[in-house]
């Protein structure tokens, strides 16, 4: 599934050619791409059409297009393997493409973006916007004070500058369930998936079974340095791509994976220490780590 590098990566390259883009067709292909628009698609295309996109916003794995003339977005959550791509106004559907926009933009000109999703798992909907209850902007790219009602009870995450560090080290320490599963909580601490848990658990050397409640303050402190700085080089590297499910908007692959040190990567020697790194399954998904340089801890 996407994480945050992945959908930042697509939400960056969207921005400039939907940002004061004129949206002047839809055309839905597949109404299961429409799974959190509840309405149908008669009603997402009359909601969208002859509006125009303020900017391009992201928070955690949602992305979404803030429309002019009312407090509503267009948001995409792209599932397990949704893509958001350009094309010229008259290219030739996309393989798996289940929603096309047709925009114009002042400078641009006419353009399409598609939504493409082999295993449609990913939607799109048109969603109110809610004032966010911190008088911050919603998300990542836009500098409203809204967030779409489909993403408000999903929390900030480790690069937002509004992240409450102080809130998130005292929840974490107040858990007794493991600290794999804390960072994978989407209300607590957003973008975060199963790629870049394993990364930042081996990076600072915390077994993902330790409970957050065994944690020092420094501990989770350290942890969080290490989300951050997994995050950032893995936006540096266009995000992590291991088949062709994801690619950003012109249909190219990140390269992180080669960056990788614990996900993945089970029965090879650890690029730390040299022991055998293993791979246990985890909430129907696997753990990757090293068992000599990331001890478990039981709880305090």
């Amino acid at each position: 599934m996407p994480e945050l590098p992945e959908v930042e990566v697509v939400r960056a390259g969207l921005a400039p050619a939907v940002t004061g883009a004129r949206i002047n067709a839809v055309d839905v292909l597949d109404e299961r791409a429409l799974t959190r628009h509840p309405l149908g698609a008669a009603d997402f295309v009359g909601r969208l059409e002859g509006r125009e996109v303020r900017a391009a916003a992201r928070r955690g794995k949602f992305l979404w297009l803030p429309l002019a003339g009312g407090d509503e977005a267009l948001v995409a959550h792209l599932g397990m393997s949704g893509q958001m791509l350009l094309r010229e106004s008259d290219a030739v559907r996309e393989r798996h493409e289940r929603i096309r926009l047709h925009i114009e933009h002042p400078q641009h000109g006419r353009l399409a973006v598609a939504f493409a999703d082999q295993r449609t798992f990913g939607s799109l909907a048109v969603d109110a916007l809610l004032t966010t209850p911190d008088a911050a902007p919603g998300g990542f790219g836009a500098d409203l004070l809204l967030v779409p009602s489909q993403v408000a009870h999903i929390a900030r995450d480790a690069l937002d500058p509004t992240f409450d560090e102080r809130a998130f080290i005292a929840a974490v320490r107040r858990r007794s369930s493991a600290i794999k599963r804390i960072l994978l909580d989407q209300t607590l601490i957003s973008g975060i998936g199963n790629i870049y848990a394993d990364e930042a658990l081996w990076a600072a050397r915390i077994h993902p079974e330790t409970h957050g409640a065994a944690l020092s303050v420094h501990a989770v402190r350290r942890l969080l340095g290490e989300v951050r700085h997994v995050l950032e080089k893995a936006l540096a590297e266009g995000g992590t791509s291991f088949d062709a499910q994801y690619v950003n908007v012109n249909g190219q692959a990140g390269y992180f994976a080669h960056s990788l040190n614990a996900y993945g990567r089970g029965g090879e020697p650890c690029p730390r220490c040299g022991g055998e790194l293993r791979r246990e399954a985890f909430m129907n998904r696997s753990s990757h780590y090293c068992p000599r340089c990331q001890r478990r801890r039981g709880a305090r």
